[in-house]
């Protein structure tokens, strides 16, 4: 029951505290407004059951005189209106028969009204009605055709009266406490809501040049920002100190190897030169590729309105201008935000994959609900399933179709993509495609793009 309970709960520490707090104020209300009504009505405050019986005859005897001092009947038409209040209403009724007996009231008050308006006020009062609807009414004759009913509520006047006291006061209190404690709460959660905002940019564009968090509040939010600054800085340092050492490396090893490199180039057997060039340039490669993976960790290129058709058809014409059968499907505009030499750089490494693996390269972009789609479409071998998770993970190479067709690569091209569509909120995923292929699926919000450049192709 409690599980099914917490389903309705507020998803949020500043509306389960509400909650609570609401919900216990109101439930002392409602146990205060319960005995305050048992008492009422039991007897056990207020006004006398005697007392109570000669309030409502005195009221009946006004309603009475005023009709019969009405000099006609149709003056009289308005009394009965204007002496329907609680706890008694009032209505023109035909007499009932002279015969007629009903059953004895189910309030003894009623019995008590009737004797009271018949020996203290001298009042005609007509034998009860059999009719179950008048079976706690009284009937008091004007003439021989007209008649009062007269209905009697017999906690009507305190009971209303502290009805609409109770639900006035449970009102303000309600409204009260909702204010007070919306602001309570919100000071009281404020810093978990920047704590939470820094945990999900950390690592985005532009964080490292965000402040610290602000280390206010209750003593255990004010620690958890405390280490989670603390946190931050080590991190910080960490990726710092790695890129240094990677440019370090990549600097002292470049000398040497462009000196190996110009002693290779004067030998004479041309065979194994070529060989050894190759290696050379292996390692070049390998080495400009993990700085490249590098850098985009630690980018900081801010996001700009980019028109997205442009940037994929410019990538496609410099493919296609050194001999790759590369081509655009799509609209011809659609603008969105992104960082355009990182989305520039993930497209690239897409579209270089596929055309090391298929004869035929398409790329495609179209705008799903509130992302944009960008499809890199290859008709290679694939890869097997079994490698579509692991293949973006750093230096990751497998041995299949792929690889050995085309020749190369260090496993860092797809880490690439991935942090690059990450950083930008989004997700890349691979699919083989039927009948084959692989299918490179870029998924990146469009938040920030401006409406009126938001167009598909027809």
């Amino acid at each position: 029951m409690i599980a099914g309970l917490r389903r309705f709960a507020p998803r949020t520490v500043a509306g389960q505290l509400t909650g609570v707090l609401v919900g216990a104020v109101l439930f002392g209300v409602f146990l205060a407004s319960t005995v305050m009504f048992y008492l009422v009505y039991s007897g056990g405050v207020g006004p006398s059951h005697q007392t109570m019986v000669q309030i409502r005859a005195a009221r009946i005897a006004a309603v009475v005189n005023g009709v019969l001092e009405a000099r006609d009947l149709g003056n009289s038409l308005y009394v009965p209106k204007s002496g329907s209040t609680e706890p008694v209403s009032v209505t023109w009724a035909k007499p009932p028969p002279g015969n007629a007996m009903g059953p004895p009231a189910a309030n003894p008050m009623i019995s008590d009204i009737e004797q009271d308006l018949q020996h203290g006020w001298r009042l005609d009062i007509l034998p009860r009605s059999t009719k179950k609807a008048d079976a706690d009414s009284i009937f008091v004759k004007i003439d021989d055709d007209h008649a009062l009913r007269f209905s009697i509520t017999p906690y009507a006047g305190v009971g209303s009266l502290v009805l609409t006291q109770t639900l006035f006061t449970l009102g303000v209190i309600t409204f009260v406490i909702l204010f007070v404690s919306a602001y309570a709460v919100r000071w009281v959660t404020a810093p978990l809501s920047s704590i939470a905002s820094a945990a999900r940019a950390f690592g985005r564009p532009g964080e490292a040049d965000a402040s610290d968090l602000l280390e206010y509040g209750p003593i255990e939010v004010a620690q958890a920002a405390r280490a989670l600054n603390e946190m931050r800085k080590r991190v910080r340092r960490l990726v710092d100190e790695r890129t240094r050492m990677l440019v370090a490396v990549s600097h002292d090893l470049r000398t040497p190897l462009t000196r190996l490199r110009l002693r290779i180039e004067r030998l004479r057997d041309e065979p194994a030169q070529a060989a050894m060039l190759e290696e050379i340039a292996g390692i070049n490669e390998m080495l400009s590729e993990t700085l490249a993976y590098m850098r985009e960790v630690g980018q900081s290129e801010t996001s700009i309105s980019t028109d997205l058709p442009s940037l994929l058809q410019t990538i496609c014409g410099q493919f296609a201008d050194t001999g790759h059968n590369v081509v655009y499907q799509g609209p011809d505009r659609l603008a969105f935000a992104c960082r355009p030499h990182a989305m520039t750089r993930a497209v690239t490494n897409l579209v270089d994959n596929a055309s090391k693996f298929g004869e035929r390269v398409e790329v495609r972009a179209s705008r799903r609900g509130d992302e944009v789609w960008i499809d890199v479409i290859d008709d290679g071998p694939g890869v097997p399933e079994a490698m579509l998770g692991p293949i973006f993970e750093p230096f990751f190479k497998g041995d299949n179709a792929r690889s050995q067709r085309g020749g190369g690569g260090f496993g860092l091209g797809l880490a690439i993509v991935r942090e690059i569509a990450e950083g930008h909120g989004g997700s890349i995923e691979l699919l083989n495609h039927a009948p084959h292929g692989l299918l490179a699926r870029l998924r990146v919000p469009i938040a920030g793009a401006p409406a009126a450049h938001q167009m598909s192709a027809s």
